[in-house]
């Protein structure tokens, strides 16, 4: 691989871990448990640590999803407690502190798309649309009482002044006075859904609760000067942002501009763009000025689809026979498997750590003329076995392949990866 020019430091490899679960008990201390670990967390390897939503949620179960006030990080009486369900800010603030001393970084779920829990209804005009396509109203415009109105009263106007009424919304999901739940379209001059989000169902900008607006001035200033506050209260190195195909991609990017601004640049951004296309998220990646990573959802795809194959297993499939490696490149091992009588198929594998290889490997004589093809599906070409039993396998940089012969038995059984 080719080496740059300068004597520039090469930063080290880091490693986060998730350090909540979905059902973890709402015993409002978790924090505290977190920072009892921290220690020995660090201790084994791990970098930084990709906390829950710690901001208020609907109620004290909530995971942080159903989030009620941005400014909340478990600091005023609100929906039910002090707590959230993680604990209290001051327990958060020591948990950041001793990560950060022991040279461990905090990564923040940040939760913007949505809020939940309002505090009393307001009246608003919308209308219904169509589930499968957002963009197609299925009735005329009328008038509903929605759970709109957000007035923090446990908190008051300590940190923000701001208050969420109907017209910060473009979106929600119940009609209180007559019980009905859809997906209701809120009207006003120039609302509507926005442009800037995935295509899913027409358009994808609602998801759950009350959708936030991020066309209106004052819901635009509000989470922008939240993002500084949250940084001056928790010191946190960065950001995981739930949702983001469902929210103004534009405004995203005003926001990572605005903490660059305000905070200073450098921090870890990743995103949740749940879709199972890797053409989207290199574009959305792209879109983002390559500022933003993404959790490789359409890997997780392929895993559920291997695992609810019959048989599944590559090793069972075909790990079978003399198995050959060829482990002469610091940067890109292989080994193959020639096959046994009864599993005759074999296998060849190739895994890079730097850029894009290739490897001659032996799968044995009887395979020779077979096509052999990635069952992975990430190198498209394929490979002729020749005359003695030799291939010349490649690899993308920092992947594997996994070849296999295309009529090889069971490949079906991994549907299309």
């Amino acid at each position: 691989m080719d080496q740059p020019s300068n004597n520039s430091i090469t930063p080290p490899n880091y490693t986060m871990m998730e350090a909540f679960e979905w059902y973890v008990p709402p015993d409002q201390k978790h924090w505290q448990r977190l920072r009892g670990a921290v220690p020995a967390l660090k201790a084994t390897g791990i970098d930084n640590l990709w906390i829950p939503p710690g901001c208020k949620g609907a109620n004290q179960q909530g995971n942080g999803y159903d989030i009620y006030d941005l400014w909340d990080l478990g600091e005023f009486d609100q929906k039910g407690s002090v707590s959230t369900k993680w604990g209290t800010k001051d327990d958060l603030v020591k948990l950041v502190h001793d990560a950060k001393d022991v040279g461990m970084g905090i990564y923040w779920d940040a939760v913007l798309n949505q809020k939940a829990g309002a505090d009393r209804t307001e009246q608003c005009q919308v209308v219904e649309v169509d589930p499968k396509d957002r963009t197609r109203a299925i009735t005329e415009a009328y008038t509903i009482n929605g759970w709109l109105a957000f007035d923090f009263p446990g908190r008051g106007d300590k940190y923000s002044s701001q208050k969420y009424h109907w017209y910060h919304f473009t979106g929600t999901d119940y009609n209180n006075a007559n019980g009905r739940s859809a997906i209701y379209r809120i009207l006003g001059d120039g609302k509507n859904w926005s442009d800037f989000v995935d295509k899913g169902n027409g358009n994808y900008d609602y998801l759950m609760f009350a959708d936030i607006d991020y066309t209106h001035p004052e819901v635009v200033a509000d989470v922008k000067a939240w993002a500084t506050w949250l940084y001056s209260q928790v010191p946190i190195q960065g950001i995981r942002f739930d949702a983001i195909k469902h929210y103004s991609e534009e405004f995203l990017q005003s926001l990572l501009e605005h903490l660059d601004k305000t905070v200073g640049p450098g921090w870890f951004l990743v995103g949740e763009f749940w879709e199972d296309s890797l053409d989207a998220m290199t574009t959305y990646i792209r879109n983002m000025r390559h500022k933003f990573s993404l959790f490789d959802a359409p890997l997780v795809y392929k895993f559920s689809r291997i695992s609810h194959a019959e048989d599944p297993d590559i090793r069972k499939l075909y790990a079978y026979g003399v198995q050959r490696d060829y482990f002469d490149d610091p940067q890109c091992i292989g080994w193959s498997r020639l096959g046994t009588w009864d599993h005759p198929f074999g296998l060849a594998c190739v895994m890079s750590i730097a850029g894009p290889k290739e490897k001659w490997m032996y799968v044995g004589q009887e395979h020779k003329g077979e096509v052999w093809t990635d069952i992975l599906g990430w190198e498209q070409s394929h490979v002729v076995i020749n005359q003695d039993g030799w291939g010349l396998f490649t690899c993308s940089g920092k992947s594997v392949a996994v070849w296999v012969n295309q009529q090889a038995e069971g490949r079906d059984r991994f549907g299309k990866l």
